[in-house]
């Protein structure tokens, strides 16, 4: 095995000048420095599998919102949660390794972890549109291959599909078990649950869809075959941005990026004022909704308003199944959630908020702690996890009216249209039309539960990323060394000002956020803070 690692690892050399670190998003680029991290990530996808005796890893080459001359690739553990941390760092270690020790490398791992060479290994994997993605998944194969490792490939699908299939594979057959593997399985799935959760509820008008010439077309397209109609009391979905053809399409002047960024519709939408609508990211596992208002404008529901509309939602159900007291219900945020947000989540629902650093890893660990743990980043990726202790409360509590038995219905059926193991914009759409139906809101009302303070997010290219780091779950810089103190100077000068810088994690660029009591101020207040920190 070790001449056909080295021999395999020389078809996919590693470029000269080039360091790689498995961040947040697994590693993210521009497409053309991808080849040789992804045949070594199919050697630690066989490592992983290996070192879990066999589980299935998955395997993700997707670059989400980034353009299309991007890609990446990112590794799911077996039950659909992302790699555990301390993996980050050998895979990293692994891409970095120079071509000629790659098979050393592997081999010290292997001993290093305690894995035995014999176990079986097997990996899923599956990619978006992106025109490089072939190229990239023959580089993954070469290095399954290298490995020894049983593979299947899943084609194209959404990021959140793959991550559904992983935890299907290694819970297939278990009280665990979490759906039919295949995607058909997925679809299903979705379809009878959301069927499920809006019996007897009218949902008012379409629904405007915008799938950033993604992967996310194609599937929700395949996915309406599996919802009740609106001629049935269902949903009328309308699909917008749906070319796939032409590969220079996909997050232009669309999807949930741009809409969250430029705070406005895309160019291309047709939506008429009121119109509900909402836009997915290239791999659909974002979501934003947003609608035009005739006297105010453009009005975004980012993922804060998604995860307070879903908190207000799943804590109203409990109570009306009796299982308030029974269940601790909290949410999970990041610096870049609205303050207004923070505090109709305390003050308006009574409920916990939990700050992690940016990066679902952090949230969805965090959100564990619940029994119903809702997280969202603002950008719209979150999702709803449920503790074994609440699954089993709404599967055992015997209803004592017909009201409670409504409410153990919807919250079993909201447990099988959401999906756990990661943020899913197919998912997470459905269950706001769910939630939005039970309550006989427009976009308006929904819009109306609190006002978000204006805010401001500022790109600062910056030559060395690494050298900003942060503490307080990302809203205070340690270095570079003074930085902060002028940050609080500046902010202090602000009514309700906030604002904090920090590392992105794909690129070398600073994130600079800030919020005030106006637009102006808010605006003021960002432009400020950029110009200091290109001072360093």
């Amino acid at each position: 095995m070790a001449d056909t690692i080295l021999s395999a690892a020389a078809k996919h050399p590693k470029p000269e000048d080039k360091s790689f670190k498995y961040g947040t998003a697994g590693f993210r680029m521009k497409a053309n420095l991808l080849d040789s991290v992804v045949f070594r990530v199919g050697l630690v996808a066989a490592l992983r599998s290996r070192k879990l005796s066999g589980q299935t890893i998955g395997v993700m080459i997707t670059a989400s919102h980034n353009p299309p001359e991007d890609n990446g690739v990112k590794l799911v553990d077996p039950m659909g949660d992302m790699l555990e941390a301390s993996w980050e760092g050998y895979t990293t270690i692994l891409a970095n390794a120079p071509d000629a020790e790659v098979e050393g490398v592997y081999h010290k791992l292997e001993t290093e972890l305690n894995i035995n060479p014999e176990s079986p290994a097997r990996v899923i994997y599956a990619r978006d549109t992106r025109p490089s993605g072939p190229t990239l998944v023959t580089a993954l194969v070469d290095g399954l291959k290298a490995a020894r490792a049983e593979y299947t490939d899943y084609k194209l699908l959404t990021t959140p599909q793959l991550h559904y299939l992983t935890r299907c594979i290694n819970t297939e057959g278990t009280p665990q078990s979490y759906g039919v593997v295949s995607e058909k399985g997925y679809y299903e799935k979705l379809g009878a649950a959301f069927a499920r959760a809006i019996k007897g509820k009218k949902i008012s008008g379409p629904v405007i869809v915008d799938c950033a010439n993604g992967v996310g077309g194609p599937k929700l397209t395949e996915l309406l075959k599996y919802l009740p109609k609106a001629l049935e009391g269902g949903i009328d979905i309308k699909v917008v941005n749906n070319d796939v053809l032409r590969p220079e399409s996909l997050n232009h002047e669309c999807g949930a990026d741009f809409v969250k960024t430029k705070q406005r519709a895309p160019p291309s939408s047709k939506a008429g004022p009121n119109d509900r609508c909402c836009s997915l990211d290239g791999d659909a596992d974002r979501l934003i909704y947003y609608f035009t208002d005739p006297e105010h404008g453009f009005r975004l529901l980012d993922g804060d308003r998604i995860a307070t509309l879903a908190a207000s939602f799943i804590g109203d159900l409990s109570r009306e199944a009796g299982l308030a007291d029974e269940l601790k219900i909290g949410v999970v945020q990041t610096a870049y959630a609205n303050g207004a947000s923070t505090k109709y989540i305390v003050n308006g629902l009574g409920l916990p908020v939990v700050c992690t650093p940016t990066g679902v890893k952090h949230l969805h660990h965090a959100a564990k702690n619940f029994d119903v743990g809702v997280y969202f980043e603002a950008n719209g990726h979150g999702t709803v996890v449920f503790s074994p202790q609440a699954l089993k409360a709404f599967n055992t509590k015997s209803p004592e009216s017909p009201a409670q038995a409504g409410a153990l219905e919807t919250l079993r059926a909201l447990t099988d249209l959401i999906n756990q193991t990661v943020g899913d914009a197919l998912s997470d759409m459905l269950l706001v039309e769910t939630i939005l139906a039970h309550k006989s809101w427009t976009p308006r009302e929904w819009d109306l539960t609190y006002t978000d303070l204006p805010n401001r997010l500022v790109r600062v290219e910056v030559t060395d990323r690494y050298m900003y780091k942060t503490t307080d779950a990302e809203r205070k810089l340690v270095e570079p060394a003074g930085l902060q103190e002028q940050i609080d100077g500046l902010v202090k000068k602000f009514k309700d000002g906030r604002s904090f810088a920090r590392a992105s994690g794909t690129e070398d660029a600073l994130r600079v956020y800030a919020e005030a009591a106006t637009r102006a101020e808010a605006d003021d207040l960002a432009s400020k803070v950029a110009a200091l920190c290109k001072q360093y």
